[in-house]
């Protein structure tokens, strides 16, 4: 992927667009290389919008020196997506559409754009206290896990669980968008720096040294304001008599 003579990504991106969707209603470019993040090994990703494309799909591709993630929509096929991306809390769409930099626009631009924007304003849907009390009890439960593993393999796997399940649970009751790999730590910082930085040294130390305890405690403190750890008296599908 190293090449010095490449286009920069604006450049390439405009040449990616009038050698493939020269008839697209409109284009963005997003990624890293938008938000000025991009590293040797960056690709970045163009979302397309083509009233010709009778269905959505992705492509990745190698082109003018660059990995190019593509995105292609119809004017509609995008709305689902959106959706979805809320549902889950994870607006990937929303975002591209929302940081990426026009390429082209024939009138479409705007709208999309907004529709992006005013989802991410809003956030995610608020998790309710049945939703945050079995996330409580999932937690505990791989945090008992967690401290009676005597086995460094298992342990292993287990932080890892256990550093999602907590990311996810930080984030979600503060109505937060969520992350995945990269974006887990990104997402935490934009919601508050100075936890990131205890989440983060936690689970570096136990990694580094096998001290469970900050990640114990850490834990322990998140699940607090909401009742603690749950274990006695849960119960899940069961009907009333």
């Amino acid at each position: 992927m190293k090449n010095l003579k490449r286009l920069n990504a604006v450049e390439a991106a405009h040449h990616f667009i009038d050698k493939h969707f020269p008839n697209c209603q409109g284009s963005v470019l997003a990624g890293s290389v938008v938000r000025g993040e991009e590293t040797e090994t960056s690709d970045f990703d163009i979302v397309i919008f083509d009233q010709n494309i009778r269905s959505s799909y992705r492509e990745s591709l190698i082109e003018f020196g660059w990995a190019i993630e593509v995105f292609v929509h119809n004017l509609f096929s995008y709305k689902p997506y959106f959706e979805n991306d809320v549902k889950r809390a994870r607006p990937s769409l929303p975002n591209m559409v929302s940081e990426g930099i026009i390429l082209k626009d024939e009138g479409v631009m705007s709208s999309i754009k907004k529709e992006a924007n005013e989802l991410l304003e809003k956030g995610p849907e608020e998790w309710t206290e049945e939703t945050i009390k079995i996330k409580r009890y999932f937690i505990t439960d791989t945090l008992d896990d967690f401290i009676g593993c005597t086995n460094r393999a298992e342990e292993l796997f287990i932080a890892n669980t256990l550093a999602e399940m907590v990311s996810v649970f930080v984030l979600r009751t503060n109505r937060n968008w969520i992350g995945t790999s990269k974006w887990v730590v990104r997402s935490l910082k934009n919601l508050d720096e100075e936890f990131t930085k205890d989440f983060v040294n936690a689970f570096d130390v136990f990694y580094k040294t096998g001290d469970k305890s900050i990640v114990i405690e850490l834990t322990e403190k998140v699940l607090k304001p909401f009742g603690g750890k749950l274990f006695e008296g849960f119960a899940l599908g069961k009907e009333s008599l």
